[in-house]
This record gives structure tokens, C-alpha cells and sequence, in this order.
């Protein structure tokens, strides 16, 4: 087991629990003097249509699951909407405000909260067997409740509850149609990317279950990705936890599903939410948004204007009641280009990409640094030394350096202090026209490792006229086959984008051998030579629109 003791962290540190609580507190008293005004008006209102109950849903194995419960009182035929929590102690509060403005559009509603977190008895199996058949216990708790047939159903989960909702659709026929946000696809592929483990990511999840009552096979699992390079008992364990094992079975009902995710997303990566919508044959629909994890949805959940959540409720008017709001016709792929915010659609993902763009990887020349242009360029190793942390990070801070996004507040690098000893690094020449980023760039390159196995970065920057950056997207690789002293090729998937480099502006990629994201210790004592080669060249391949 690791000696690391994650440190306690919220998933949504700008999250006012208090008003949520309020929330609660009035729907079940009536007592709206603490709320401001729409939203009293909005409680008053949604007691008046339907019956807000705490309850408990027996779970499976009979554990009792913490809930909230919107009960229209008629006879009439409903939709229903079941809500699965977030990987948070607050549970299904979280939902409050958006199960209200669902309960006002006629829909049912049970908001409840994961096994193993806040009120809820059991612990937390991530998705496991037990929390699917919890999900179909929810249905049947409000089919047994409800005095009307249940039309139909769906299933919204943020972040932890998304992944839930999705298995959940794989294995119930009664659910209709999902919604997505901040979620996974293939979670050993979140864990686990290019040989290299996200020591990062897995650390924040534990700490944000630091109140959470997690079994001992989900404990181990999280504490050998962090202690042990031997991935395969862990990503095992991730196998039947990924909707994408199940998208077969998703496929052959057509389920609807939007997802919603950020470019920047450091604990469930944008690719692995794509490789599982790429896979989808049914209706769907993807929204990426500048920020990380749950963090463009936010305000949403606190019930301020929110394009996300305004979507999810379309896509179940659509989806559910048959409404004929447009959605159906409209683009699969909604983007937020960094970082001024326009939003782009495209009617598939294949349709985001308009070509690519190659860039060949040539040596330096009088000492400076590498250059990325059309051709191949000068026969010149770029050479520099491992274990040596550098200013090109993946992030300040998990998840709080994605608000700093959302506020127009990126963080900026200065590319200068870059120690070019302890990093390869190869920019363009300015630009003469704007570069409009769109899809998953590609870097393909051959090094030679002297000393121990590294784990390499790579960090795509947009850089300025003097020299300040900002990331554009990265993505790491770890030859898990440890051949020190012959030619690795590396060819890996950069995390998707959506990104314009203004004119003027510099495209560079930034090589080094540490990152805290990726990494708990320096692998000191070794160098990294990258060669070109007119038989296989060194490029980077950009998706351009």
C-alpha cells in the first residue's frame, strides 16, 4: 500500500453548500425568507405541483441510499429523472436546485446518494455491480410511489453519478435516455495513459473520499495505481466500471446520451470521453467547454444561467416528453474555443477536424532552440538531461486551475525560464495568420534513453511575442518496456482541443521528464536524444479547421 496520504480536497471548490442546504430546508418546511427571491418563487411553486420527501431507497442488498424525492400528486402518465450523486460527502444536495426546476417541468424526480458517501449506508465499489442494481432500484422505488405509469426514464449524473447513470443504461431497459457531464468512458484509460499512471488524479479522488466509507477492493485499487507500476490487477478493475465495455449493449437500444466535458479535464481526460462517444451509434451529443472537472457546469448547479444544464434539460424534453425543441437536428458536437469563449458546432466529431497540418521536428542551430516547420529541416540531435522538474506543467493546481480558466485567466508560462537542459523544446516561426486548433493533435518522434526508463511530457504552448504562454494541451508516455540505450518510437495522442494561436503568435512543443500531474519523483541521472531521420522523420500533427 502507498505511505502518500492524499490531502482533503472538494471536486467543487466554489460550491455553496450552505444555500443548497437552504434549498433543502425550504422545500420540506415551505420557509423561503433565506432564499432570494426566483428562487423562493421557485420552491413555492414546485410545492404546489408536487410532494419533496427525504427518503431512503433500499439499495441493493438492502442498503439504504440517502435521497430526495419530487412526487407529482396526480394520476397522470410522467417521465421520470433519477440522479445519481457526484463523488461528494454532500451526496445528492448537489442536485437540489436542478431536480426543482425538473420537478416544475412535470417531471419525477429522485436525486439519491452513491453507496458508501454522506447518509448513504453501504461503501463506495465505483460504479461496481452494486451501484448499477442500485440504479434500477431507484426506478422501482418510484414506480411503487408514483400514483401514474412512468413514461419514461432518465438518468443525469455529474462526474461520479455520469459514469453510474451510463452503466446503468447498459443493463435497465427502462432507462431512456442519459446525460453526462464530466464523465468517463474508459476509466483505466483516465488512471492509466501511454504507460503512464495519473498519480494526480487518482491522489484527488481519494482525498475528495476522505469522509467516504470506501471497500477494501475500491481502496486497493486507487492505492496501487499510486504505489505500483504494475497497473494490470487495477486496470482490471476498471474494465466493467467503463461504459465503453458496454457500449455494445448501450448501442443496441440506441440510448440518447450527452455528455459535457472540459478541454482541460485533468481527472477524467477528454479522449476517453470521446473514445466512448465516437463509439455511440444512437442519438448523442458532446459539449466541451473551457475549464476542468465539473467546473464549466457549475454555476448550473447553484441555478444561475448555464448553457450545460439548459442542454440537458432539451435533451430530455426531447428525449422523454417528445418535445420538439430542435435538438435532434442540431450539431453532435458543441465547442467553447479557448480562450475567448465562441462556441462552434459541428454535426460529428469527424467534422470538427478540417485537415492536419504536419510539422517536422529539426535541430537547433547555433545553439537555440529546435524549430517545427513544413519540411524537415537540419539533421541536428536535440539532447538534454531527465529527472529535472521545468515551468511546463500540466497545471498549477488540479481542477482550481480550470476555474482560473473559466474566468478568462489562464495560466501563463514563461517560456524563457524553461531550462533547455532538462527539456527539448521546438516552436514555428510567428505565425502569419491566426492557427484555429480543432481535434486531437499527434506526435510522432524517436529517442534514445540513456540511464533510467523515463516518463516523457509533452506540452503544447501557444507563446506570445515575448515569450509568454499558455497551454494548449499535453499528453505523456512511459516506454514500459524500460529499452535503455536503443530507439524508442513514441507516437501518441495529444489530448484534444479547441484553440486558436493568434497571428504573430508561436506554436511550441516543450519535451521533458517531469511533471507533479504525472510523476511522484524525479527518475533522475539519465538523457533524452531526440535524432532525426530523413527515413523516419520527427513531426507533430496538428488538427486545423
Amino acid at each position: 500500500m502507498s505511505s502518500q496520504q492524499p490531502q482533503p480536497i472538494s471536486l467543487y471548490p466554489e460550491l455553496d453548500e450552505a444555500t443548497l442546504t437552504q434549498v433543502v430546508e425550504a422545500l420540506e418546511t415551505g420557509q423561503v425568507g433565506r432564499l432570494a427571491p426566483a428562487r423562493a418563487a421557485e420552491i413555492e411553486e414546485a410545492r404546489a405541483q408536487a410532494d419533496f420527501s427525504r427518503v431512503t431507497v433500499p439499495g441493493d442488498g438492502g442498503v439504504g441510499l440517502d435521497g430526495g424525492l419530487w412526487l407529482h400528486r396526480d394520476d397522470r402518465s410522467r417521465p421520470l429523472i433519477v440522479m445519481p450523486s457526484p463523488w461528494v460527502n454532500l451526496g445528492w444536495v448537489v442536485y437540489v436546485v436542478q431536480a426543482t426546476l425538473f420537478a416544475l417541468k412535470g417531471y419525477h424526480v429522485l436525486a439519491y446518494t452513491a453507496r458508501g458517501f454522506g447518509a448513504s449506508e453501504g461503501e463506495v465499489e465505483v460504479a461496481g455491480t452494486e451501484d448499477i442494481a442500485d440504479g434500477s432500484a431507484a426506478i422501482d422505488f418510484v414506480a411503487g410511489r408514483a400514483r401514474g405509469e412512468i413514461s419514461a426514464v432518465g438518468f443525469l449524473g455529474d462526474s461520479y453519478g455520469s459514469g453510474i447513470s451510463q452503466l446503468v443504461a447498459a443493463e435497465d431497459i427502462r432507462v431512456d435516455a442519459v446525460v453526462a457531464l464530466s464523465t468517463w468512458g474508459d476509466l483505466g484509460e483516465a488512471f492509466y495513459e501511454n504507460g503512464t499512471r495519473h498519480l494526480a488524479a487518482v491522489s484527488t479522488l481519494l482525498g475528495a473520499a476522505a469522509e467516504a466509507r470506501l471497500s477494501e477492493r475500491t481502496r486497493q485499487a486507487f492505492e496501487d495505481v499510486l504505489s505500483n507500476p504494475d497497473v494490470r490487477p487495477s486496470l482490471e478493475w476498471a474494465l466493467p466500471r467503463s461504459p465503453h465495455h458496454h457500449v455494445g449493449k448501450i448501442n443496441r437500444r440506441g440510448v440518447p446520451i450527452l455528455y459535457a466535458n472540459a478541454w482541460h479535464e485533468t481527472l477524467f481526460p477528454t479522449n476517453q470521453t470521446l473514445k466512448m462517444f465516437n463509439a455511440l451509434t444512437g442519438p448523442k451529443r458532446l459539449l466541451l467547454s473551457i475549464g476542468d472537472h465539473s467546473g464549466p457546469e457549475s454555476p448550473g448547479i447553484i441555478g444561475l444561467p448555464n448553457r450545460i444544464w439548459a442542454d440537458a434539460h432539451r435533451w430530455f424534453d426531447h428525449h422523454l416528453k417528445d418535445v420538439a425543441n430542435g435538438i435532434d437536428t442540431e450539431g453532435q458536437v458543441v465547442t467553447q474555443i479557448m480562450w475567448k469563449g465562441p462556441i462552434e458546432e459541428q454535426p460529428t466529431w469527424g467534422a470538427v477536424t478540417g485537415r492536419t497540418e504536419r510539422l517536422y521536428l529539426s535541430g537547433p542551430s547555433n545553439g537555440g532552440d529546435g524549430t517545427l516547420a513544413d519540411k524537415p529541416g537540419l539533421d541536428t540531435d536535440v539532447v538534454f538531461r531527465s529527472g529535472a522538474d521545468t515551468p511546463a506543467t500540466v497545471a498549477n493546481k488540479i481542477i482550481f486551475s480550470g476555474y482560473a480558466e473559466m474566468a478568462g485567466l489562464p495560466k501563463v508560462y514563461p517560456t524563457d525560464e524553461i531550462d533547455r537542459a532538462h527539456a527539448g523544446v521546438w516552436s514555428t516561426a510567428p505565425l502569419p495568420v491566426a492557427m484555429k486548433l480543432r481535434g486531437v493533435p499527434r506526435l510522432h518522434l524517436t529517442y534514445t534513453a540513456q540511464g533510467p526508463t523515463p516518463t516523457l511530457i509533452a506540452h503544447l504552448f501557444d507563446v506570445d511575442a515575448d515569450g509568454r504562454a499558455n497551454i494548449v494541451t499535453h499528453a505523456p508516455f512511459t516506454d514500459v518496456e524500460g529499452t535503455a540505450g536503443q530507439p524508442v518510437a513514441l507516437d501518441i495522442a495529444l489530448q484534444a482541443t479547441g484553440y486558436d494561436v493568434a497571428a504573430g503568435h508561436r506554436v511550441m512543443l516543450v519535451l521533458d521528464t517531469f511533471d507533479p500531474f504525472y510523476g511522484s519523483a524525479p527518475v533522475e541521472g539519465g538523457t533524452i536524444t531526440v535524432s532525426p531521420s530523413e527515413e523516419d522523420p520527427s513531426y507533430l500533427e496538428l488538427p486545423v479547421s
